[in-house]
């Protein structure tokens, strides 16, 4: 936990860093890479992966170190070859994981998150799952585990591992010459985030390229087909924990209503989007066949509403780092509660940017749960040490996003409409470089 969070506060400033200078560029060049409420979106799903991860909310199955000490054939000594073949194995199971939460219906839930953009930028790189609370896709490991990979060296490549996947999120980079041949680079991962059928569920590789190549899943970004990005069922919210189950829920109410007792079992593992024939002709689904028709989700809302969603993510960044720099002062429980406070919070203001009056029961509930986090520790988890009167900071911010969710949703309210923006990769020149 203390590690991980550790290694977050390198990593995160560097990834705030670059999505400052893609939209920089993006504004100097005059292409539209980033929508306010899409962006602050997906900063707030990247902070719910990050919060659940730290806080260890994991389920293992078999942990790599069990597999390591009870499996192991040769007992490898630490050189820079076991980081290398550490770092090959990493992205080999990678590869099948991934692959596979694209294939089987179930699996797809513990996915979509990283999909439900319909932009393409570094922000969207941070959608991260929640959903994904058990760890099976251990037995991808055993080769590793069994020529003796030490357990310790896993864990330093696992995080440089996921954090090399956060670059190639975006349009402004090109091809890039041979690299193309090697490694997953922008113009691969633009074929893997878009819904054209010619792009459809390819180049899954975190990294080496070869793996799409080998096991016949590769295509290049063509020329005349500009990547349209999204998923073919949107989700049409802002809500990073409400996308995080949509996909598992729509399963749910199809298992349920089917008269089919064998379609109520092989739904969840049949290939994703499928649907029992009984359940589509009667509970119809809109699903984007032409992706060239897609308008985008958003949300008509004032400038006020936008600084505030803004203002929002910026609080609930700030309470975050604290947290992680703080995380070995608290209990583990007063650690969980900290965690739900903030997962109560990201719903409640990113409904508000949905303009769902569900914000007001939410941000209800996370005023009582502060004041009560508050009265619980005598103080805002120890505050005052950094922050003189921050504990009276907190609370006139619990108070003041109390009144602004009331105002936003009876005085200022946001309506929820599709567009297609100028900007959008349908309305480019094919030979635009994306």
């Amino acid at each position: 936990m203390e590690s991980y969070a550790t290694a977050l506060n390198i990593g995160i400033p560097i990834f705030m860093f670059l999505i400052a200078i893609e939209f920089l560029v993006s504004k100097w060049r005059g292409i539209e890479v980033n929508r306010p409420f899409d962006m602050v979106s997906s900063l707030s799903s990247g902070m719910t992966n990050i919060i659940r991860d730290v806080l260890g909310l994991t389920i293992i199955i078999v942990s790599y170190e069990w597999m390591v000490n009870h499996l192991a054939v040769y007992q490898i000594q630490s050189t820079i070859l076991i980081y290398i073949l550490a770092f090959i194995g990493k992205d080999f199971a990678s590869y099948w994981g991934h692959r596979w939460e694209h294939e089987i219906n179930v699996l797809w839930n513990r996915h979509i998150v990283h999909h439900s953009s319909e932009e393409f930028n570094l922000s969207c790189a941070l959608r991260q799952s929640i959903s994904s609370i058990i760890g099976i896709f251990f037995f991808l490991y055993l080769p590793m585990a069994i020529i003796g990979i030490p357990a310790k060296v896993v864990a330093i490549i696992a995080p440089i591992h996921l954090f090399m996947q956060f670059w190639y999120h975006t349009r402004l980079i090109d091809k890039m010459g041979f690299l193309e041949h090697i490694i997953m680079t922008p113009s691969h991962h633009r074929v893997h985030h878009a819904i054209n059928d010619e792009y459809l569920d390819k180049n899954f590789s975190p990294i080496f390229v070869l793996w799409d190549k080998w096991f016949g899943t590769f295509q290049e970004e063509l020329p005349d087909v500009p990547p349209v990005y999204g998923v073919k069922k949107a989700v049409k919210t802002w809500n990073p924990i409400i996308i995080n189950y949509q996909h598992f829920w729509q399963l749910v109410k199809d298992a349920w209503h089917t008269q089919s007792w064998r379609d109520k079992f092989r739904i969840w593992f049949m290939p994703t989007g499928w649907r029992p024939a009984d359940v589509r002709k009667k509970y119809p689904i809109d699903i984007t066949h032409n992706p060239y028709t897609q308008q985008k989700y958003d949300t008509q809302a004032s400038w006020p509403l936008t600084i505030w969603a803004f203002a929002q993510l910026t609080f609930h960044f700030v309470l975050m780092m604290y947290l992680f720099n703080r995380i070995a002062d608290f209990a583990f429980v007063d650690v969980i509660l900290y965690g739900i406070f903030l997962f109560i919070s990201i719903f409640a203001y990113t409904s508000l940017m949905d303009g769902s009056r569900i914000n007001l029961p939410a941000e209800f509930l996370k005023l009582i749960f502060g004041f009560s986090l508050i009265f619980h520790l005598n103080g805002w988890y120890d505050i005052e040490q950094y922050v003189p009167y921050g504990t009276y900071i907190v609370i006139a911010y619990l108070l003041m996003s109390m009144g602004a969710s009331l105002y936003f949703t009876y005085f200022d309210k946001a309506k929820v409409f599709a567009h297609s923006s100028p900007n959008h990769p349908i309305m480019q020149s094919p030979n635009h470089p994306l």
